[in-house]
């Protein structure tokens, strides 16, 4: 048996995602295991956006082989249950294969089963994560990571990718390319978490200031102030400014740092070049000051980001 693991207010796709990839598995794989979702009270359970998903309680779960733990708005009171954690501990110590989705890691850190471990959750957590978990191994810009039996995803979708790779384990890689072709998905997605770029988080990425914000991604090792950019746009730095941070929904500043983060953390995890290298090349020019904001965006300084990318 499959276990989802939810709670109140947990994000519907990080159930439903794998949910499917599962149901799936089990057309082309008729003694594929069946799916159970599962809570700390049975009964219907409200997700975030207000669909209901009955689940059996934990108590009455049939024995499981991998449990699938989903994020969502309502993990911190996940992390406070007792029977919750108790429940993820004892299948862990039994060798349960056990995975998070998104935030659900949280769950999987609060029951002391990531200490040491490396894992990976949505993005926009790492630094809360890491500030509360610092016996992690946390690696940001991976999309799904597997640490003997424990198993952790990124930003919800992510988790799709998860069920993927455990299909893949379970059944061979030519079922699980046949559930991603009946799911319409790739089989294995590129690239790591930066599941997002910078350029695509602005607000409008198409609008009047592509053509800029793409021309200075090309040139970060140029100054780039308010009053270059603006004269670039052919505007007055204070209207470039007002403008600017209207239709992207970030300061020029903060734009331009955004970009460097993104450039910088791809060559320090795909070149072998010296760190004071990567920070002069892409306008940071102290090491020092890529490192705090590497840490301020990351949790982690670029030093640790490159050790990472190494050992996997």
């Amino acid at each position: 048996m499959i276990g989802i693991l939810i709670f109140p207010d947990f994000q519907l796709l990080d159930a439903s995602g794998p949910a499917s990839v599962f149901e799936i598995a089990r057309r082309f794989v008729p003694n594929a295991p069946e799916i159970q979702m599962v809570a700390a009270q049975a009964g219907p359970v409200r997700s975030s956006s207000g669909v209901e998903v009955v689940a059996a309680s934990l108590r009455s779960a049939k024995t499981i082989s991998t449990l699938v733990i989903a994020g969502g708005l309502g993990v911190e009171a996940a992390t406070d249950c007792r029977d919750t954690l108790a429940f993820v501990k004892r299948l862990a110590k039994d060798g349960t294969r056990v995975a998070s989705v998104c935030s659900g890691a949280y769950v999987l850190a609060a029951a002391g089963l990531l200490d040491g471990r490396k894992a990976t959750t949505h993005w926009c957590r790492t630094q809360d994560f890491v500030s509360r978990y610092p016996r992690v191994k946390l690696d940001p810009d991976r999309i799904f990571l597997r640490d003997g039996n424990v198993w952790t995803s990124a930003g919800i979708t992510a988790g799709i990718d998860l069920a993927l790779a455990i299909a893949a384990e379970d059944h061979g890689e030519a079922v699980a390319k046949d559930i991603a072709c009946q799911l319409v998905l790739y089989h294995r997605r590129s690239g790591g978490q930066s599941q997002f770029s910078s350029l695509l988080e602005f607000k409008t990425p198409n609008g009047r200031f592509a053509p800029l914000l793409a021309w200075v991604r090309e040139h970060l090792d140029q100054p780039l102030n308010v009053e270059i950019l603006a004269d670039r746009a052919g505007l007055s730095p204070r209207h470039f400014a007002r403008i600017f941070t209207v239709e992207t929904g970030s300061t020029p500043s903060k734009a331009i740092e955004r970009l460097r983060l993104e450039v910088a953390r791809e060559h320090v995890k795909s070149s072998g070049e010296p760190i004071e290298r990567v920070a002069e090349t892409t306008g940071f020019r102290d090491p020092e000051r890529m490192r705090r904001a590497f840490v301020r965006a990351f949790g982690q300084p670029p030093q640790s980001i490159r050790r990472a990318s190494r050992d996997n």
